[in-house]
């Protein structure tokens, strides 16, 4: 009899579903899904599965229609890689200090989150380090200001850990950012029971260890998900058209529809009401900035 579940690691073309009564099996895919994973389809972490007994072996016999994609650019013109299905959010960590945090790539990792149609939420740690306060305070008032949610977190002082904890407790969530800012630390800070590894910090490099090696929906003993896989620093816009980016920066609502010329890129045609709410300061120079990069990236991968 098929049995309803959800994956909850892949590695090496064996899938651990966990089923709805709490228990788990190992299942491959076999017919149909395993000659369309050839081709590009693929079964990953997140995805609401069907499952039957084959003999003594468990297969995966149909996959649900996903409510959200979280995909990494391919390089060199290679295929898209699908990360992982049906989360509810982007919790996009940063560092106050070590490594210093750049903005683009904050607002690389939020529209990451909004192109996905998942909820991103800034995630500032290490704010105890010296000189981290005026650096977390420029990142919430510039990202407050349009609407995003922004957390002041510390995994060694516990500050702002009661509502990490609450929002990784609600539904599915990743955490994604640089190797180094500390994403380990604040998930064993959240669940000690988890007693993940944690990559070193190069001095030399500023750069940390990648220490995850599969793809699996970590489980926390408050009942919340969180999706941990590689490659997360390659997360792009696959997918996203160069027209749609816009619509993933929320300060640009107000002003698209109103510029001269109905297809207007916001690049450089004239009377655009995107561009002259930057140049009245409506709109920051840093965020126009990072739409340029996201949209002409956008554009690469569709061309």
């Amino acid at each position: 009899m098929p049995l309803n579940g959800a994956v909850h690691e892949a590695a090496g073309g064996v899938y651990r579903v966990v089923l709805e009564d709490g228990t788990s099996v190992d299942a491959s895919l076999r017919g149909r899904l395993k000659q369309q994973q050839r081709t590009g389809m693929q079964v990953v972490i997140g995805d609401a599965v069907t499952v039957e007994q084959i003999g003594d072996a468990w297969a995966i016999k149909d996959v649900a229609e996903r409510q959200t994609e979280l995909v990494r650019r391919g390089r060199g013109g290679r295929a898209a890689k699908l990360l992982a299905a049906n989360l509810d959010s982007v919790l996009a960590v940063v560092s106050a200090r070590d490594p210093d945090v750049s903005v683009e790539l904050v607002d690389r990792l939020l529209v990451v989150g909004e192109s996905s149609g998942m909820r991103p939420i800034l995630i500032v740690n290490k704010v105890e380090l010296p000189g981290a306060a005026a650096v977390a305070a420029m990142l919430q008032e510039l990202y407050q200001s349009v609407g995003y949610r922004v957390l002041l977190v510390s995994a060694n002082t516990e500050t702002g850990l009661d509502e990490l904890h609450d929002l990784l407790c609600s539904g599915t969530s990743t955490l994604m950012g640089p190797s180094g800012v500390g994403k380990s630390s604040l998930l064993n800070a959240v669940d000690p029971q988890l007693d993940l590894k944690i990559g070193a910090l190069s001095r030399k490099t500023g750069t940390g260890r990648h220490t995850t090696v599969g793809s699996r929906l970590i489980a926390l003993a408050c009942g919340g998900l969180v999706a941990d896989t590689p490659g997360f620093g390659d997360v792009g816009l696959w997918g996203v058209a160069p027209e749609e980016v816009a619509a993933c920066f929320p300060e640009f609502q107000e002003h698209l529809g109103h510029c001269r010329f109905r297809s207007c890129a916001h690049v450089h045609e004239p009377d655009c009401a995107v561009r002259e709410a930057v140049q009245d300061g409506l709109i920051a120079e840093s965020r126009y900035g990072s739409f340029l990069t996201a949209r002409s990236e956008a554009g690469d991968v569709a061309g």
